[in-house]
Protein backbone atom coordinates (compact mmCIF):
# COMPACT_ATOMS: atom_id res chain seq x y z
CA UNK A 1 0.00 0.00 0.00
CA UNK A 2 3.04 2.40 0.87
CA UNK A 3 4.52 1.42 -2.38
CA UNK A 4 1.51 2.31 -4.26
CA UNK A 5 0.97 5.52 -2.47
CA UNK A 6 4.80 6.90 -3.73
CA UNK A 7 4.31 5.71 -7.31
CA UNK A 8 1.06 7.89 -7.20
CA UNK A 9 2.95 10.96 -6.09
CA UNK A 10 5.54 9.97 -8.36
CA UNK A 11 3.88 9.95 -11.69
CA UNK A 12 1.73 13.57 -10.13
CA UNK A 13 4.49 15.13 -9.91
CA UNK A 14 5.77 14.20 -13.38
CA UNK A 15 2.66 15.18 -14.85
CA UNK A 16 2.57 18.76 -13.36
CA UNK A 17 6.20 18.99 -14.52
CA UNK A 18 5.33 18.53 -17.87
CA UNK A 19 2.55 20.71 -17.85
CA UNK A 20 4.93 23.37 -16.39
CA UNK A 21 7.02 22.62 -19.49
CA UNK A 22 4.21 22.48 -21.80
CA UNK A 23 3.39 26.21 -20.79
CA UNK A 24 7.32 27.65 -20.89
CA UNK A 25 7.24 26.81 -23.98
CA UNK A 26 3.87 28.25 -25.26
CA UNK A 27 5.02 31.22 -23.51
CA UNK A 28 8.23 31.55 -25.41
CA UNK A 29 7.17 31.02 -28.98
CA UNK A 30 5.62 34.12 -30.42
CA UNK A 31 8.58 35.97 -29.43
CA UNK A 32 11.34 33.64 -31.04
CA UNK A 33 8.69 34.09 -33.98
CA UNK A 34 8.83 37.98 -33.84
CA UNK A 35 11.25 39.58 -36.78
CA UNK A 36 12.60 42.72 -37.22
CA UNK A 37 10.30 45.36 -39.98
CA UNK A 38 11.73 45.10 -43.36
CA UNK A 39 10.43 47.07 -46.76
CA UNK A 40 10.55 45.54 -49.64
CA UNK A 41 12.16 47.35 -52.52
CA UNK A 42 14.16 47.60 -55.71
CA UNK A 43 17.83 48.86 -56.45
CA UNK A 44 20.09 50.34 -58.92
CA UNK A 45 23.78 50.79 -59.41
CA UNK A 46 25.25 54.25 -58.28
CA UNK A 47 26.87 55.59 -61.86
CA UNK A 48 29.08 58.00 -62.03
CA UNK A 49 28.15 60.53 -65.01
CA UNK A 50 27.59 63.91 -65.94
CA UNK A 51 24.54 66.09 -66.83
CA UNK A 52 24.13 69.36 -69.08
CA UNK A 53 23.93 72.67 -67.08
CA UNK A 54 21.06 74.66 -68.65
CA UNK A 55 19.04 77.39 -67.72
CA UNK A 56 15.20 78.46 -69.58
CA UNK A 57 14.20 81.51 -70.79
CA UNK A 58 11.70 83.49 -73.37
CA UNK A 59 11.35 85.87 -75.32
CA UNK A 60 10.77 86.57 -79.00
CA UNK A 61 12.67 86.79 -82.35
CA UNK A 62 13.35 90.02 -83.60
CA UNK A 63 16.36 91.62 -86.00
CA UNK A 64 19.59 92.14 -85.11
CA UNK A 65 20.71 96.26 -84.96
CA UNK A 66 23.55 95.28 -87.37
CA UNK A 67 21.42 93.32 -89.70
CA UNK A 68 18.83 96.31 -90.23
CA UNK A 69 19.04 99.41 -93.14
CA UNK A 70 16.73 102.23 -94.08
CA UNK A 71 16.14 102.73 -97.66
CA UNK A 72 16.13 106.07 -97.88
CA UNK A 73 15.22 109.18 -100.44
CA UNK A 74 18.12 111.09 -102.07
CA UNK A 75 16.43 114.04 -103.77
CA UNK A 76 13.31 115.39 -103.40
CA UNK A 77 11.05 112.68 -104.99
CA UNK A 78 7.05 111.78 -105.01
CA UNK A 79 6.54 107.67 -104.63
CA UNK A 80 5.38 106.65 -108.00
CA UNK A 81 4.53 102.94 -106.46
CA UNK A 82 5.12 100.64 -103.71
CA UNK A 83 5.70 96.94 -104.71
CA UNK A 84 6.44 95.96 -101.08
CA UNK A 85 4.07 94.92 -97.91
CA UNK A 86 5.14 95.41 -94.28
CA UNK A 87 6.15 92.13 -93.60
CA UNK A 88 7.01 91.11 -97.06
CA UNK A 89 9.81 88.85 -96.89
CA UNK A 90 11.55 89.44 -100.27
CA UNK A 91 14.85 88.37 -102.45
CA UNK A 92 17.95 90.20 -103.06
CA UNK A 93 17.09 92.75 -106.07
CA UNK A 94 13.46 92.47 -105.44
CA UNK A 95 11.99 96.14 -106.61
CA UNK A 96 10.97 97.95 -103.37
CA UNK A 97 9.09 101.23 -104.43
CA UNK A 98 9.86 103.67 -107.68
CA UNK A 99 10.32 107.48 -107.68
CA UNK A 100 9.81 110.28 -110.04
CA UNK A 101 12.31 113.34 -109.14
CA UNK A 102 10.43 116.50 -108.06
CA UNK A 103 10.01 120.11 -110.13
CA UNK A 104 12.90 120.95 -107.82
CA UNK A 105 15.37 117.84 -108.48
CA UNK A 106 14.47 118.00 -112.36
CA UNK A 107 15.31 121.87 -112.09
CA UNK A 108 18.41 121.07 -110.21
CA UNK A 109 19.58 118.38 -112.80
CA UNK A 110 19.38 120.78 -115.56
CA UNK A 111 21.18 123.16 -113.89
CA UNK A 112 24.13 120.23 -113.40
CA UNK A 113 23.96 119.45 -117.11
CA UNK A 114 24.52 123.11 -118.36
CA UNK A 115 27.19 123.29 -115.28
CA UNK A 116 28.50 120.16 -116.88
CA UNK A 117 28.75 121.84 -120.17
CA UNK A 118 29.95 124.92 -119.50
CA UNK A 119 32.78 123.11 -117.61
CA UNK A 120 34.04 120.88 -120.22
CA UNK A 121 33.58 123.97 -122.60
CA UNK A 122 35.66 126.03 -120.18
CA UNK A 123 38.73 123.53 -120.24
CA UNK A 124 38.86 123.61 -124.24
CA UNK A 125 38.73 126.96 -124.27
CA UNK A 126 41.87 127.49 -121.71
CA UNK A 127 43.68 125.09 -123.60
CA UNK A 128 43.67 127.38 -126.70
CA UNK A 129 44.56 130.14 -124.85
CA UNK A 130 47.34 128.07 -123.04
CA UNK A 131 48.73 127.19 -126.60
CA UNK A 132 48.49 131.04 -127.26
CA UNK A 133 50.36 131.72 -124.05
CA UNK A 134 47.42 133.83 -122.88
CA UNK A 135 46.73 131.37 -119.87
CA UNK A 136 48.94 129.31 -117.51
CA UNK A 137 49.17 125.98 -116.39
CA UNK A 138 47.34 126.49 -113.34
CA UNK A 139 44.35 128.18 -115.34
CA UNK A 140 43.97 124.68 -117.15
CA UNK A 141 44.44 122.70 -114.25
CA UNK A 142 41.72 124.56 -112.33
CA UNK A 143 39.42 124.33 -115.49
CA UNK A 144 39.75 120.83 -115.64
CA UNK A 145 39.17 120.66 -111.60
CA UNK A 146 35.82 122.32 -112.29
CA UNK A 147 35.20 119.80 -115.02
CA UNK A 148 35.31 117.39 -112.94
CA UNK A 149 33.47 117.90 -110.04
CA UNK A 150 30.60 119.54 -112.29
CA UNK A 151 30.60 116.06 -114.23
CA UNK A 152 30.48 114.30 -110.73
CA UNK A 153 27.27 115.92 -109.78
CA UNK A 154 25.61 115.46 -112.73
CA UNK A 155 25.94 111.75 -112.35
CA UNK A 156 25.29 111.83 -108.55
CA UNK A 157 21.84 113.62 -109.44
CA UNK A 158 21.36 110.77 -112.06
CA UNK A 159 22.05 108.04 -110.26
CA UNK A 160 19.16 109.82 -107.73
CA UNK A 161 16.33 109.55 -110.44
CA UNK A 162 16.72 113.59 -111.05
CA UNK A 163 16.58 112.52 -115.08
CA UNK A 164 13.83 110.01 -114.62
CA UNK A 165 11.91 107.77 -112.43
CA UNK A 166 13.94 105.17 -110.46
CA UNK A 167 13.19 101.89 -108.91
CA UNK A 168 14.96 101.19 -106.10
CA UNK A 169 15.84 97.32 -104.97
CA UNK A 170 16.25 95.59 -102.09
CA UNK A 171 20.17 95.09 -101.64
CA UNK A 172 20.29 91.45 -99.60
CA UNK A 173 17.67 89.00 -98.51
CA UNK A 174 15.32 90.84 -95.66
CA UNK A 175 12.02 91.03 -94.55
CA UNK A 176 10.29 94.66 -94.65
CA UNK A 177 9.60 95.54 -91.30
CA UNK A 178 8.59 99.38 -91.38
CA UNK A 179 6.75 101.10 -94.53
CA UNK A 180 6.53 104.65 -93.85
CA UNK A 181 5.20 106.20 -97.40
CA UNK A 182 2.50 105.46 -99.31
CA UNK A 183 1.91 106.32 -103.40
CA UNK A 184 1.70 109.44 -103.81
CA UNK A 185 4.19 110.76 -100.66
CA UNK A 186 6.59 113.08 -101.14
CA UNK A 187 10.15 112.90 -99.33
CA UNK A 188 13.07 115.04 -98.93
CA UNK A 189 16.61 114.12 -99.11
CA UNK A 190 17.44 112.06 -96.11
CA UNK A 191 13.92 110.39 -95.58
CA UNK A 192 13.25 106.93 -94.28
CA UNK A 193 10.40 105.29 -96.71
CA UNK A 194 11.32 101.96 -95.32
CA UNK A 195 13.58 99.32 -93.07
CA UNK A 196 14.99 95.92 -94.05
CA UNK A 197 15.99 93.22 -91.34
CA UNK A 198 18.18 90.65 -93.02
CA UNK A 199 16.90 87.27 -92.76
CA UNK A 200 19.90 86.31 -91.99
CA UNK A 201 20.53 88.48 -89.00
CA UNK A 202 17.54 87.21 -87.17
CA UNK A 203 18.19 86.63 -83.93
CA UNK A 204 15.91 85.47 -79.88
CA UNK A 205 16.48 88.03 -77.88
CA UNK A 206 15.48 86.75 -74.23
CA UNK A 207 15.39 88.32 -70.73
CA UNK A 208 17.55 86.62 -68.02
CA UNK A 209 17.58 87.37 -64.29
CA UNK A 210 21.15 88.62 -63.43
CA UNK A 211 22.24 85.85 -61.26
CA UNK A 212 21.40 83.32 -63.99
CA UNK A 213 22.93 86.00 -66.50
CA UNK A 214 26.21 85.59 -65.12
CA UNK A 215 26.47 81.94 -65.79
CA UNK A 216 26.14 82.91 -69.63
CA UNK A 217 28.93 83.04 -71.97
CA UNK A 218 29.19 83.99 -75.57
CA UNK A 219 28.78 81.12 -78.19
CA UNK A 220 26.83 78.83 -75.59
CA UNK A 221 25.12 76.65 -77.54
CA UNK A 222 21.06 77.15 -77.35
CA UNK A 223 18.28 74.95 -78.21
CA UNK A 224 15.53 76.82 -79.58
CA UNK A 225 11.58 75.80 -79.18
CA UNK A 226 8.57 77.38 -80.79
CA UNK A 227 5.81 77.71 -78.22
CA UNK A 228 3.58 76.29 -80.97
CA UNK A 229 5.77 72.98 -80.30
CA UNK A 230 7.36 73.40 -83.24
CA UNK A 231 10.40 71.43 -83.69
CA UNK A 232 13.71 72.43 -81.52
CA UNK A 233 16.38 74.10 -83.64
CA UNK A 234 19.85 75.10 -82.48
CA UNK A 235 21.30 78.22 -81.93
CA UNK A 236 24.27 80.08 -80.06
CA UNK A 237 24.69 82.88 -77.90
CA UNK A 238 25.63 86.03 -79.96
CA UNK A 239 25.36 89.06 -76.86
CA UNK A 240 24.95 89.03 -73.19
CA UNK A 241 23.83 93.28 -72.59
CA UNK A 242 26.06 94.68 -69.64
CA UNK A 243 22.62 96.65 -68.16
CA UNK A 244 19.28 95.39 -66.63
CA UNK A 245 16.70 96.25 -69.05
CA UNK A 246 14.52 99.06 -66.88
CA UNK A 247 10.99 97.87 -68.43
CA UNK A 248 11.48 94.23 -67.24
CA UNK A 249 14.48 94.03 -64.70
CA UNK A 250 16.22 90.96 -66.70
CA UNK A 251 19.28 90.96 -68.75
CA UNK A 252 18.61 90.93 -72.52
CA UNK A 253 20.73 88.04 -74.10
CA UNK A 254 21.25 87.40 -78.08
CA UNK A 255 20.97 84.14 -79.41
CA UNK A 256 21.54 83.78 -83.47
CA UNK A 257 19.26 81.23 -85.34
CA UNK A 258 21.30 78.53 -86.86
CA UNK A 259 18.19 78.13 -89.79
CA UNK A 260 15.40 81.18 -90.33
CA UNK A 261 12.44 78.88 -90.06
CA UNK A 262 10.92 80.96 -87.29
CA UNK A 263 9.10 84.57 -87.79
CA UNK A 264 9.94 88.06 -86.38
CA UNK A 265 7.79 88.53 -83.26
CA UNK A 266 7.00 84.71 -82.53
CA UNK A 267 7.58 83.90 -79.53
CA UNK A 268 10.01 80.82 -78.37
CA UNK A 269 11.55 79.04 -75.45
CA UNK A 270 15.51 79.13 -75.38
CA UNK A 271 17.48 76.24 -73.29
CA UNK A 272 21.10 77.66 -72.45
CA UNK A 273 23.20 75.07 -72.18
CA UNK A 274 26.06 76.93 -69.92
CA UNK A 275 28.37 74.13 -68.58
CA UNK A 276 28.53 70.24 -67.23
CA UNK A 277 27.64 69.14 -64.14
CA UNK A 278 29.83 66.43 -62.71
CA UNK A 279 28.73 63.76 -60.12
CA UNK A 280 25.98 60.63 -60.47
CA UNK A 281 23.16 60.63 -62.52
CA UNK A 282 20.20 58.98 -61.06
CA UNK A 283 16.49 58.67 -62.00
CA UNK A 284 14.10 61.15 -60.90
CA UNK A 285 12.38 58.92 -58.12
CA UNK A 286 15.64 58.34 -56.00
CA UNK A 287 15.60 61.89 -55.10
CA UNK A 288 13.55 62.54 -51.79
CA UNK A 289 13.08 65.38 -49.47
CA UNK A 290 13.30 66.02 -45.51
CA UNK A 291 11.26 67.92 -43.36
CA UNK A 292 13.15 71.07 -44.15
CA UNK A 293 12.80 70.45 -47.96
CA UNK A 294 16.51 69.09 -48.17
CA UNK A 295 16.87 66.60 -50.84
CA UNK A 296 18.58 63.09 -50.14
CA UNK A 297 18.49 59.41 -51.07
CA UNK A 298 18.38 56.09 -49.99
CA UNK A 299 21.53 53.77 -50.47
CA UNK A 300 21.90 49.90 -49.31
CA UNK A 301 24.08 49.33 -46.86
CA UNK A 302 24.43 45.80 -46.74
CA UNK A 303 20.62 45.04 -46.07
CA UNK A 304 19.91 47.80 -44.24
CA UNK A 305 19.24 51.52 -45.49
CA UNK A 306 21.46 54.72 -45.18
CA UNK A 307 19.70 58.38 -46.11
CA UNK A 308 22.58 60.05 -47.46
CA UNK A 309 22.06 64.12 -48.16
CA UNK A 310 22.61 65.47 -51.91
CA UNK A 311 22.97 69.05 -53.58
CA UNK A 312 21.40 68.88 -57.08
CA UNK A 313 23.35 70.46 -59.76
CA UNK A 314 21.31 69.41 -62.72
CA UNK A 315 18.59 68.01 -64.26
CA UNK A 316 17.64 66.38 -67.82
CA UNK A 317 14.47 64.66 -68.23
CA UNK A 318 13.84 61.73 -65.65
CA UNK A 319 17.53 61.99 -65.06
CA UNK A 320 19.30 64.31 -62.02
CA UNK A 321 22.89 64.84 -61.30
CA UNK A 322 23.98 64.71 -58.05
CA UNK A 323 26.88 64.90 -55.67
CA UNK A 324 27.09 64.13 -52.14
CA UNK A 325 30.00 63.71 -49.72
CA UNK A 326 28.90 60.67 -48.16
CA UNK A 327 27.58 58.88 -51.17
CA UNK A 328 29.22 55.45 -52.00
CA UNK A 329 29.74 54.10 -55.32
CA UNK A 330 29.70 50.80 -54.17
CA UNK A 331 26.06 50.81 -52.50
CA UNK A 332 23.30 50.33 -54.59
CA UNK A 333 20.59 53.25 -54.71
CA UNK A 334 17.23 52.64 -53.94
CA UNK A 335 14.07 53.56 -56.29
CA UNK A 336 10.65 52.30 -55.00
CA UNK A 337 10.16 52.01 -51.41
CA UNK A 338 12.65 54.41 -50.49
CA UNK A 339 10.02 56.70 -49.22
CA UNK A 340 9.22 54.30 -46.65
CA UNK A 341 12.99 53.99 -45.24
CA UNK A 342 14.65 55.39 -42.05
CA UNK A 343 18.46 54.82 -41.45
CA UNK A 344 19.08 51.02 -40.40
CA UNK A 345 15.72 49.61 -41.10
CA UNK A 346 15.96 45.93 -43.02
CA UNK A 347 15.99 45.76 -46.79
CA UNK A 348 14.32 42.97 -48.79
CA UNK A 349 15.20 43.13 -52.33
CA UNK A 350 12.57 42.54 -55.68
CA UNK A 351 15.51 42.88 -58.31
CA UNK A 352 18.74 41.27 -58.83
CA UNK A 353 21.09 44.50 -57.09
CA UNK A 354 21.05 43.66 -53.61
CA UNK A 355 23.70 46.32 -52.32
CA UNK A 356 25.57 44.33 -49.66
CA UNK A 357 28.37 45.37 -50.69
CA UNK A 358 29.76 48.03 -48.07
Amino acid sequence: MKRLMMTGAALLAAWVGYLGLGYSSGATEPAASAAAPSVLVTAVPLQPGSLAQTLTAYGAIQSSPSAVQAITAHANETVQALFVHAGDRIPAGAPLLSLTPSAQTIAAYKQAQSAALDARAQVARTRKLLAQHLATVQDLANAQKTDTDARSALEALKAQGGDSPVTLRAPFPAIVTRLAVSSGSAVAPGTAMLELAGVAGLVLRVGVIPDEARRVHPGDPVQITSLKNEPAQSGSVSRIAGAVDAASGLIPIDIVLATDHLFPGETARAVITVGQAQGYVVPHAAILADDQGAPYVVQADGAKARKVKVHIEATQGNQVAVRGDGLNAQQALVLSGNYQLDDGMALRFADAVKGLTK
